[in-house]
C-alpha cells in the first residue's frame, strides 16, 4: 500500500557523503506546545519530537514502517498481540541505558488518563517484559496494523522522568518534561524558549547511521507570513514551512530559493457541537439537527476557497482521510453539492427560516491560511442566514478551549497517523471515552460506529475490512458528523544548498538534512 505515498526531495547539491558541518535554521508558524511526547497528539509536537525521541518503529522517507528501538516484531500466536525485540546498546541523551523497563514505563505513561495518545493503546490489555530486550504487547483481538499505529509512540527514560517529577503526563499543566527532553533520537534538546526559539544539537551517542551534516539546528516560530518570506529570501532562515500560498510562485521565480510542493495527508474540516444543549450565546443548539449541519455543507463554496485563498494548491475532500490513505472509500467519494437555495430550505424545514447566530472557532497559526478560510466561510454562511461570529486565536489556546466545550462550530485539520481510514474513526468519531474518541470534541455518538471500530481494527481480510470502512464512511457522511473541506497542500520554502525530504505527513526530519 505504501507505494501510493510519495516524497519530494530538494537537491541543490548532490552529496555522496555529508559535507562540511553547518548550522541549520528553520521556521514554522506553529511552535510545539510541549516537549512532552505523550501530552499533545498534534503534528507540530509529534513531528518536532521525532527528532529527539524515538519509538519502537518509525517511518522512513517513503512512509514505510522500519526498525527503530525495536529491531524486529512479529504477531503472537492466535492474534494475542505482538512481540518486539529491542535494540541493544542504545543510550538516552543523558547516558542512561535503554531497556525493556523504559518501554513498560512509557506504555503506562502513554496509556494513562491524561495522555493525549492513549487511544493508540485502546486494544491493549497489557505489556509484558519477557526479558531485558524483549517485550510482548498483548491485545484483546488480532491487531494487524498495530505496528503502524505506534510509529509516533516515543519512549522515555523511566529513571529520568521519575527523578525529575515527570512520571505523569502534563497535558493541561506543566512538569519537567514540558520544557526538557531526554530521548534516544539523533538530536538532543539544548535549550527551549517557548514561542521564541528551540535549539537542538546532534547526539554523538546515537545508534543510527548519520546522514546529515548539521552541528546545530535552530527552530524559530514566525507567525507573520511576510516576515517568514523575508527571512527565507535574505538567507536568515534556511527553510520555512509553510510557504504562504500567495507567495509561492514569487519565491519559486526568485534566485537562491525553491518551493517544494505536495499534498499533505491532512483533511481540513468543520466540526460541530453535537451534544451541547445550547450555543455559546445561550440559545438552543441547532447543530444537533442533521438538517442544519447539512445546510452548512451546502452553503460553503469549497471550490471558491481553493481557487481564491488556496490558489489552486489544495484538493477538495469528501471524507475524513484523503484518497491516498489506506481504506479510503471509493464508494463514498462524493461531497455535498453547493446549493444555497437548498441550504435555506433545509434551515426553514428545521425550524430556522431566519437562520440564527453562533460562534465559529478557528486557529490563526496552525493551518495554511486558516483564519482567511474561516473568514470566507463566515461570509458564505451569512448568505443562507447563518450569522457566525468568528473567534480566531493561537493553537496554544485553541485545543484547551475545544476540550472545555467552548465552541459551537470549529475548524479542524486531521492527518491519520497510521495513514489508514480507521484512524479518524478512532479519534474523531467514536463515542468519547477514556481511550477512544479523544478528539471527538463535539460529543458525536453512534452505536454502530462504536461496534464497527473494533471489528475494523481486528479484521485481517482486506475486502471484509474495506466493506466495514465503507459502511462507516457512509454513516459519517449521512449524519454529517463533520464537513470535510479540502486536503491541505504542502508548501515548503528551501534555500539552495539544502538537501531534505518532504514527507506527506508534514513531519520534518532533521537527520535527513544536509547544508552546503
Amino acid at each position: 500500500m505504501m507505494n501510493r505515498f510519495w516524497m519530494a526531495t530538494a537537491l541543490a547539491a548532490l552529496m555522496a557523503t555529508p559535507a562540511v558541518s553547518e548550522t541549520f535554521r528553520w521556521a514554522s508558524t506553529t511552535d510545539p506546545q510541549t516537549m512532552d511526547p505523550h501530552a499533545v497528539s498534534s503534528t507540530p509536537v509529534l513531528g518536532f519530537l521525532n527528532n529527539v525521541y524515538e519509538g519502537l518503529v518509525r517511518r522512513g522517507r517513503d512512509m514505510s514502517i522500519e526498525p527503530a528501538l525495536a529491531t524486529a516484531w512479529e504477531p503472537l500466536p492466535e492474534g494475542a498481540g505482538w512481540r518486539f525485540t529491542l535494540r541493544e546498546g542504545v543510550t538516552f541523551h543523558d547516558g542512561a541505558a535503554f531497556t525493556a523497563e523504559d518501554v513498560r514505563f512509557s506504555y503506562e505513561r502513554a496509556a494513562s488518563e491524561q495522555s493525549d495518545v492513549r487511544s493508540w493503546f485502546a486494544p491493549v490489555t497489557d505489556l509484558v517484559v519477557v526479558d531485558e530486550y524483549t517485550i510482548d504487547i498483548l491485545t484483546r483481538s488480532p491487531q494487524p496494523i498495530f505496528p503502524d499505529s505506534i510509529a509516533n509512540w516515543m519512549i522515555m527514560d523511566s529513571g529520568w522522568a521519575e527523578a525529575n517529577g515527570a512520571a505523569g503526563v502534563a497535558r493541561d499543566a506543566e512538569n519537567f518534561a514540558t520544557l526538557n527532553a531526554n530521548g534516544t533520537g539523533a538530536f538532543r534538546l539544548v535549550s527551549r524558549q517557548p514561542d521564541l526559539e528551540t535549539i537542538l544539537e546532534p547526539f554523538e551517542g546515537w545508534w543510527g547511521e548519520v546522514e546529515h551534516n548539521i552541528t546545530r539546528a535552530i527552530f524559530t516560530p514566525i507567525q507573520n507570513d511576510a516576515t517568514a518570506v523575508a527571512a527565507l529570501l535574505s538567507g536568515e532562515i534556511d527553510m520555512i514551512n509553510p510557504v504562504p500560498v500567495q507567495d509561492a510562485d514569487r519565491i519559486d521565480a526568485g534566485d537562491g530559493v525553491l518551493v517544494l510542493r505536495g499534498i499533505e495527508t491532512r483533511v481540513i474540516m468543520l466540526g460541530f457541537a453535537h451534544d451541547h444543549e445550547t450555543l455559546q450565546n445561550g440559545a438552543p443548539n441547532p447543530f444537533r439537527d442533521v438538517q442544519v449541519r447539512g445546510a452548512v455543507a451546502q452553503a460553503v463554496n469549497v471550490d471558491a476557497i481553493l481557487q481564491t485563498i488556496m490558489r489552486g494548491s489544495a484538493e477538495p475532500a469528501s471524507q475524513l482521510v484523503p484518497p491516498s490513505a489506506r481504506g479510503f472509500s471509493t464508494a463514498q467519494d462524493t461531497r455535498p453539492v453547493l446549493d444555497p437555495d437548498a441550504a435555506r430550505a433545509a434551515l426553514a424545514e428545521a425550524g430556522y427560516p431566519d437562520g440564527f447566530e453562533f460562534t465559529l472557532s478557528c486557529t490563526n497559526d496552525r493551518y495554511i491560511n486558516d483564519e482567511a478560510v474561516c473568514q470566507a466561510i463566515v461570509g458564505m454562511l451569512a448568505q443562507v442566514g447563518l450569522r457566525a461570529t468568528l473567534e480566531a486565536g493561537p493553537v496554544s489556546n485553541y485545543w484547551p478551549e475545544l476540550r472545555a466545550g467552548n465552541f459551537d462550530m470549529y475548524l479542524l485539520g486531521w492527518s491519520p497517523g497510521t495513514f489508514d481510514a480507521e484512524h479518524p474513526l478512532r479519534f474523531l468519531v467514536h463515542t468519547a471515552g477514556e481511550s477512544l474518541g479523544t478528539w471527538n470534541f463535539g460529543g458525536y455518538s453512534n452505536p454502530r460506529i462504536d461496534a464497527l471500530l473494533p471489528m475494523i481494527q481486528s479484521e485481517i481480510d482486506e475486502d471484509a475490512r474495506q466493506a466495514m470502512l465503507d459502511e462507516a464512511a457512509a454513516i459519517v457522511q449521512d449524519d454529517m458528523v463533520y464537513v470535510p473541506l479540502y486536503v491541505e497542500p504542502l508548501l515548503w520554502g528551501v534555500r539552495n544548498g539544502v538537501t531534505l525530504t518532504q514527507r506527506p505527513d508534514n513531519f520534518f526530519i532533521l537527520r535527513w538534512v544536509s547544508v552546503d
